[in-house]
């Protein structure tokens, strides 16, 4: 018989699982759980200026990549684990996984371990739409969907619950891709249109979103194809050599990012100059600096992802989950009577003779 104790609060972290992911997003609404995140992630753009920033931390091999990405508020330490392998697909494998953790900084507890590739998906949907909100044009009901994977429905129902769209535009170089994307959208709200090719596809849509999986200079938007006056969500390009736009897209457009330094290396504008003008979206929602400047302009969210994004999603899902029940507790943290014994602890933990 093992003689341990039973572990302090302190040791206890709640650990909310894909299952309780699951069950969180219908217990309050998936279109509602989209608008409440979003919420949260422009506030937490509002207060930009007290976060620590720093380009995510990224491991590359020739099949993809391992990223961490931390920040802090001064007061809770968060970080998320993804990765990123297109390949995975035709191993029947997610292309995106990812966790995440929140820590109090004050002694540098955990206080929230939580699934994140779900949790990805819709802070990634309702980070999108809360951007376009702010920048796209008045009156915006057409959105064309470029790339139907795993984003494809969360990004379409963002754009429904907080920009109000009420069409969707679909298209995917797999056409089972597509079909899966409407079969899925079905009785959500939306008129869906499948359509045969890109250029179909952005035919009368006023948002026009990118995402694709292809770790390469891809140009799934030429420069011919995009006309005056449309926003461009362009949410596939999250690592070097990764593209998704013509470069004569960006020299029209008015320019949006999250985070110039990363942006930089890992979004569209790689393809620019290093002295390319931006505008960094806090600006734009803590009324610094213009967003849409004229019905024709076209702009661009060159979204490559931020870590105060899953802060904001983390920090989202600890308030949420609170006397819910779903959530684990995890014996995560060794957490003796006396600090300084941790060695004492692991002894009075050996097996009792029989």
């Amino acid at each position: 018989m093992t003689q341990t104790s039973h572990p302090s609060d302190k040791a206890l972290v709640p650990f909310v699982s894909v299952d309780h992911m699951m069950q969180l997003i219908h217990r309050i609404g998936l279109e509602q759980m989209l608008r409440e995140l979003a919420g949260y992630i422009e506030d937490d753009f509002r207060r930009w200026e007290l976060f620590d920033k720093t380009p995510r931390v990224a491991s590359h091999s020739a099949e993809g990549v391992i990223e961490l990405m931390p920040t802090s508020d001064g007061e809770v330490y968060g970080f998320k684990y993804v990765n990123g392998h297109p390949k995975n697909m035709k191993e029947g494998l997610q292309t995106v996984t990812a966790f995440g953790l929140l820590a109090n900084v004050d002694n540098g507890y955990p206080v929230l371990l939580s699934e994140m590739t779900i949790l990805t998906a819709l802070r990634t949907a309702a980070t999108s739409a809360m951007v376009a909100k702010h920048l796209a044009p008045k009156g915006a009901r057409t959105m064309a969907m470029i790339g139907n994977g795993a984003q494809s429905e969360f990004q379409s129902l963002a754009m429904k619950a907080i920009c109000g769209i009420d069409t969707v535009r679909l298209w995917d170089i797999d056409s089972k891709a597509t079909a899966k994307c409407a079969a899925n959208l079905a009785g959500h709200g939306l008129r869906v249109v499948p359509c045969t090719s890109a250029e179909q596809a952005i035919e009368g849509a006023q948002i026009l979103t990118t995402c694709t999986a292809d770790k390469q200079c891809a140009t799934i938007l030429s420069d011919n194809m995009v006309g005056p006056g449309v926003h461009i969500n362009a949410i596939g390009g999250d690592c070097p050599g990764k593209t998704e736009l013509a470069p004569g897209i960006l020299s029209r457009a008015g320019v949006f990012v999250e985070y110039p330094p990363q942006t930089r290396i890992e979004g569209e504008i790689q393809q620019m100059p290093e002295d390319f003008p931006v505008t960094e979206i806090w600006e734009v929602i803590t009324g610094r600096k213009p967003g849409r400047r004229n019905a024709e302009q076209i702009t661009l969210f060159d979204s490559v992802g931020f870590a105060t994004e899953d802060f904001s999603a983390l920090r989202y899902v600890r308030d949420k989950v609170k006397g819910t029940g779903l959530s684990h507790m995890l014996d995560l943290l060794a957490d003796p009577d006396d600090p300084r014994d941790l060695f004492g602890m692991v002894q009075r933990a050996a097996p009792a003779e029989m």
